[in-house]
């Protein structure tokens, strides 16, 4: 486990199969940084805003429980849930900050460690351009996850239109260190829908690093929710199936 808070440079790719088939690349950046320690960033860099307008920001409130209270409990009190107790360790959020204050995450991930220093669960926090979100946690009762951990969950939350609900997500995460890979199969029936890819590399987390890849990708929020509705227009011209959505689930995570 690195220790430092990380900025993550990452290219994600989407590609679709079946009767609509697509594939695009795109270039994002990231913030890897332990929740206990998001006042203390805020007060060390001048370009990072904790809970406060910045250039580059993270709001409690566009995480987790969604009503800005504290991170760190929420996790907690659902991997209680399944008797896993971190003591004390670390727990480490990876998602795209806001930028001038706008906020678009489509997929934000935690890591829960254990005190002795090993992950002990994951969670992956799906987020839909209709303002709902939902968490599939990943773990093994408590006990330490291999690198790369590798789980599959029945898909329970709506996302796409263009994709239906009776599908099964297979998730492979690396440890996040010097580089960050997250890996998400797609299938309905058995058979291959879509793979979300986010592969990078990581760099301490200053201003100088803030500062170019603001410089390098300005607006980054902006032109991933504009490069969803664009290929869903695509999809949708091209003739794809559309679902309508259901309820999100009763519960906030699964």
């Amino acid at each position: 486990m690195t220790d430092a808070d990380r900025i993550l440079h990452s290219q994600v790719m989407h590609r679709r199969t079946g009767a609509v088939r697509y594939r695009f690349v795109y270039r994002i950046f990231s913030l890897l940084v332990d929740v206990d320690r998001l006042n203390e960033l805020d007060r060390r860099l001048r370009l990072f805003g904790h809970n406060r307008f910045r250039l580059l920001s993270l709001y409690d409130r566009d995480f987790g429980p969604g009503d800005g209270s504290p991170l760190r409990p929420w996790l907690e009190g659902h991997l209680a849930e399944h008797g896993i107790d971190l003591e004390g360790g670390p727990v480490r959020l990876l998602a795209m900050p806001r930028v001038l204050g706008y906020q678009f995450n489509p997929l934000s991930v935690w890591y829960a460690y254990h005190r002795d220093g090993t992950l002990r669960a994951v969670l992956g926090e799906v987020h839909n351009t209709f303002g709902d979100r939902h968490g599939y946690l990943l773990h093994d009762e408590g006990r330490p996850l291999p690198d790369p951990v590798r789980q599959s969950k029945v898909k329970v939350f709506h996302v796409s239109p263009f994709i239906g609900m009776d599908c099964e997500y297979h998730f492979r995460l690396t440890h996040p260190g010097d580089e960050v890979a997250v890996v998400i199969r797609q299938t309905e029936g058995g058979e291959h829908r879509l793979t979300a890819t986010q592969t990078g590399t990581t760099a301490p987390l200053t201003d100088r690093t803030l500062a170019a890849a603001a410089l390098r990708l300005p607006l980054v929020t902006l032109k991933v929710i504009t490069l969803i509705h664009w290929w869903a227009l695509r999809i949708w011209w091209s003739g794809g199936r559309f679902h309508r959505r259901p309820a999100p689930p009763e519960k906030e995570v699964t």
